[in-house]
């Protein structure tokens, strides 16, 4: 496989939901041979070796929104690719609030990076720095060298969260981000090639206490919705990531999806690769 083939690869497909085999909310699209790095979940450096990705390619992150179960592997993702020999700082771009964990984040870990960078380990010089970008309110942030990544809003909560959107001049990527239904998303969805939202099993819901239900009904997308919005999107291919289960297994959370929605659909696993070339 030539590095420069452009992909998807879901590097962790889980939740705060500790199952082994789905490590944290993690994915990255690869465009011309750049990773860009969407979420930061736990295990993000070691899954995306696993993936064939070299560590010190890993110095572009979009963070989605600050649920700790997005963001807990920030600090492995600034730290253990500098080690392994990355030496541009890591460019973070996300919404308000990113700067402050990524520096309280570079503050915490400030004694090793000076007993690395002062004492007798071999090291790179700046690659354990990094620089952030805060998006208030989405939009084209990047538009160069034939890629474009636009921010829209979405709705998970009582703070700002974004989606992305990933356009080449082959495909068009949408990467839902945790969020209820909401027409930004389906406007930047619309027609894509490939769109990966995050999903919960309507009927594994029921199993879920009173006011656990409420909170996912109010920021999370179910079965049935999106179906709807799939209905109203027709991706090339829907991508099911971040799948709350709740007792119902994979075929079961499909089977609920496809009672509503008749086009290409499947149950992200971690280290599942989609080329996009």
């Amino acid at each position: 496989m030539s590095v420069e083939t452009d992909r998807l690869i879901l590097l962790g497909t889980g939740t705060p939901n500790a199952d082994p085999e789905r490590w944290g909310p993690a994915l990255a699209v690869v465009v011309d041979g750049t990773p860009w790095i969407v979420d930061c979940g736990p295990g993000v450096v070691r899954r995306a070796v696993e993936a064939g990705l070299e560590p010190e390619s890993l110095s572009r992150l979009l963070v989605t929104h600050l649920h700790s179960d997005h963001t807990v592997g920030l600090p492995d993702l600034l730290l253990s690719p500098w080690v392994l020999g990355r030496v541009e700082p890591l460019r973070i771009w996300g919404p308000p609030g990113t700067e402050e964990l990524a520096r309280n984040v570079q503050r915490a870990y400030a004694a090793d990076v000076a007993e690395r960078c002062d004492g007798l380990q071999p090291t790179t010089a700046g690659g354990w720095r990094l620089t952030v970008t805060e998006l208030p309110t989405g939009g084209v942030f990047y538009d160069r060298d034939g890629l474009r990544i636009t921010a829209f809003p979405v709705d998970h909560g009582s703070w700002t969260a974004f989606g992305y959107a990933f356009t080449t001049p082959r495909r068009r990527v949408v990467v839902s981000a945790d969020t209820a239904p909401g027409e930004a998303l389906i406007e930047a969805a619309r027609g894509c090639d490939v769109l990966v939202h995050e999903i919960y099993s309507e009927r594994g819901l029921e199993t879920r206490p009173p006011d656990w239900r409420a909170y996912h009904r109010a920021v999370h997308t179910s079965t049935r919705q999106l179906a709807g919005i799939a209905n109203l999107v027709r991706p090339g291919l829907l991508v099911l990531y971040h799948q709350l289960f709740w007792g119902v297994n994979e075929e079961e959370l499909l089977g609920e999806i496809r009672e509503h929605y008749d086009g290409p659909v499947v149950s992200g696993r971690d280290l599942e690769v989609f080329f996009l070339s």
